[in-house]
């Protein structure tokens, strides 16, 4: 039996349908695959991403923002989406074990990382979050909160915030604890709230975690066989959508640094899964990471999706 931390998109849950029932639907159909892959023996701790649904939950107060109605700052709302994505989750694979008549509790709980308060992205904010706003009403808003606001891609203003690098999860004990009680733990949901530590105590920051970046520092926290990083492709591909496309089926840590150096992944979609991935394989041999879709969870043993070695 192995210990896997799995990491699913928050783009995933979201799919076509933003709604309450359209996500828990996803959610539904995603618990039947991680049910299939637990069935087989295997420990898994879940985390999940929560980027559009933060963004969703920052418009919404916005819309009902007044003098008694303040938006509530960043760190809260990961919190608040850790919490209902966490949700969603937890109901999904207790109602699916209970209808395989498996003993398997499910718990969810809120995750704190800590971050190092001189990270360079505090200085330099690039991650855009929630919605679009006209140019002087950013510069307002830049003037009110001391934030920063820049141009996105033609669509308007946004509000950038920073995405540190994980260090710590701050809960990891906790997380050992169940995961040895034999509670599958869904946690580090959205990366978990950034908190970086001042005076012995821990503080929450307006950044966002990498998803992919805090699944790997929770799988090296807790010891884990493997990372699992699930997302809509079967496998990792070079060239990618060119004649001479090439699926990645296992490479080495060595391959995988070749291939980040020629350029074959996006900044923002496959290259942090390749990083993580990498980064966690490299600090302790026999240790694996596989970059796969989740219909491939419960085929793992066949050695389908893209192995990092």
């Amino acid at each position: 039996m192995s210990l896997n931390v799995i990491a699913l998109g928050g783009n995933a849950i979201l799919d076509k349908d933003p709604s309450d029932e359209g996500q828990k639907k996803v959610i539904q159909q995603a618990a039947k695959y991680i049910a299939d892959f637990v069935e087989k023996g295997e420990k898994v701790i879940l985390c999940h991403g929560n980027g559009p649904q933060v963004g969703n939950l920052l418009l919404q107060q916005k819309a009902g923002e007044s003098e008694k109605n303040p938006q509530l700052h960043l760190d809260t709302c990961g919190a608040m989406t850790q919490g209902s994505i966490g949700y969603w989750l937890q109901n999904a694979l207790a109602n699916e074990f209970l209808q395989r008549d498996m003993n398997q509790p499910v718990v969810s709980m809120i995750t704190q990382v800590r971050v190092d308060k001189e990270d360079p992205s505090f200085k330099q904010p690039t991650k855009p979050i929630g919605p679009f706003y006209e140019e002087a009403e950013a510069k307002e808003l830049m003037e009110k909160e001391g934030t920063l606001y820049k141009e996105d891609a033609g669509r308007g203003y946004r509000k950038v915030v920073a995405s540190p690098m994980p260090k710590e999860i701050v809960e990891k004990e906790a997380v050992k604890a169940l995961v040895e009680a034999n509670v599958l733990t869904i946690c580090a949901g959205g990366g978990g709230v950034p908190v970086y530590q001042e005076n012995g105590r821990y503080v929450g920051v307006e950044a966002v975690n990498d998803k992919d970046f805090s699944a790997k520092v929770l799988a090296e926290n807790v010891n884990a066989d493997r990372l699992i990083i699930l997302t809509g492709v079967d496998n990792i591909y070079i060239n990618y959508n060119q004649p001479n496309q090439k699926t990645l089926e296992k490479i080495s840590v060595e391959e995988a640094k070749a291939y980040i150096k020629e350029g074959h992944f996006a900044a923002g979609s496959m290259l942090p899964k390749i990083e993580a991935a990498v980064d966690f394989v490299k600090e302790a041999s026999g240790r694996k990471a596989i970059i796969t879709s989740i219909e491939n969870l419960s085929r793992l043993d066949q050695e389908v999706g893209t192995i990092i070695h």
